[in-house]
Formats: C-alpha cells, structure tokens, sequence
C-alpha cells in the first residue's frame, strides 16, 4: 500500500493572502517583522494591499500573528514548518532498511492518524497495514517516544530494492508532478509564480528522500529544491 495517492492533482491552486503571509514569515530569517514589510513582500509577489491588511488583522484575531507595538511575530507553531523547507540529513546508503511495526491495538481513530500522519513525516511508507519501510539512509534516530506503540528494526529485506521503493511510493506521478512544476516555475505572473513555488514546497514535503541508487531517472527533487530555495532566498531579503 503506497503512503501517499497514486496521482497528484495536476492543477496549482490561487494562495490565500493568509498562507502566502505564512509562507514568506517562515521564510524570512527573523520570524517577527512590521506591517510595512508585510506588505513589501506579499504586494512583491501579487497580493493588494487591502487584502493583505484584512488576512493580517483575521491573522492576529485567530492568534496566529502575535501583535506587539508594531510589530508581528508569526506563531511558534507555524514557525515551526521551517525545518520542511530544508532536506534531511542523509548519509551513504549501505542497502539496509529501516522497519517499523506498529504494535498498539484498539486505538481511537484520532490516535491511528496522528500515528500515520507522524510516519510519514518521518518519511517512512506503508508496505501494508502497520508495516512502514524506508532506505536507512537518513541521519537521525526514530524519536523514542515511538516506542510506546511500534517495534522498530534494521533490515536488508530484498533483492530488488528498486522494485520495492517503486511499491512504496508512487514515483511516477511524483516525478511528472515535479518536472511539471519546474516548468512553471519561472512564471512572469508574480501571484502565478508564487502559487508554483508554493505548490512545489508542498510536493517536497512528500519528498521519500531516497539514496541515489533508487531515485528514478530523472529524478527532478535536487532541481525542486534549488529553484526553491532561490525564490525563497528572494523573498527574505523583500524587507522581511
């Protein structure tokens, strides 16, 4: 069973004005900033003035901009996004897989999804109910807490890792989403352009991190994330 859908939706949605303010807040260097920079930033990537002022004060109404004088600071919470926007730390692959079962039974179902929605974040993939596999390729240890609910392992399951991280993950439609975002991205449109970038870190969120060995040919994330990162090195230095 593949942890993610076996197609992704081929359309790049408009951006609130409240999810670009997000974005360009994680972004920045300093996570608090004025209202002038606010504006700066996101009337530089296509949002009015006006809008922005309204998404700016709902913002602070539902607590996710901290007013203090004159200046916003974007919640802890969705500060906290940041570290998405980066790859994770990976090493050499040495063909080991890393294995986690999940043991705890009879949970709520507000308990299953959280647990699911932590595996995946952790970049793990659903082999079959309660079974999730990865490349042990990535530089970190599975948080203890997990513990409470899974047994974890170290193997070296198959002959054919290829065929493996193909059941895992759809790496097709990944890719053509990936390669299909790349070729939107240098829209002349600001708000068109933006929405591209946006829906490009969204699809990186999803990255499987995969060693070299098992990326397919083509394979468009190194590209997805350089062109990224320079539009959101861009942003910060927009007066944020």
């Amino acid at each position: 069973m593949k942890s993610a859908p076996t197609g992704f939706d081929a359309r790049v949605r408009p951006v609130s004005a409240r999810s670009a303010i997000i974005r360009i807040l994680i972004a920045a260097e300093s996570p608090t900033t004025t209202s002038s920079e606010i504006c700066a930033a996101t009337t530089a990537v296509g949002y009015p003035e006006a809008t922005v002022r309204v998404a700016v004060s709902r913002m602070v109404a539902a607590g996710e901009l901290i007013r203090e004088q004159r200046a916003y600071t974007l919640d802890p919470a969705l500060r906290a996004r940041r570290a998405e926007l980066a790859a994770p730390p990976a090493r050499p692959w040495d063909g080991d897989w890393e294995q986690v079962v999940i043991t705890a039974a009879g949970r709520p179902s507000s308990e299953r999804a959280a647990l699911r929605a932590r595996l995946l974040s952790l970049r793990l993939a659903e082999l079959r109910e309660g079974v999730w596999l990865r490349p042990a390729n990535l530089v970190r240890e599975l948080p203890v807490d997990l513990a409470a609910t899974t047994l974890q392992f170290r193997l070296r399951p198959v002959e054919n890792p290829v065929e493996l991280t193909a059941a895992l993950w759809p790496l097709t439609d990944w890719s053509a989403r990936g390669r299909a975002l790349l070729d939107d991205i240098e829209n002349p449109d600001p708000a068109a352009r933006f929405a591209v970038v946006s829906a490009a870190l969204d699809l990186l969120t999803s990255d499987p991190a995969l060693p070299a060995a098992l990326q397919p040919d083509g394979w468009p994330v190194d590209d997805l994330r350089a062109q990224t990162s320079a539009y959101l090195a861009w942003i910060s230095q927009l007066d944020v």
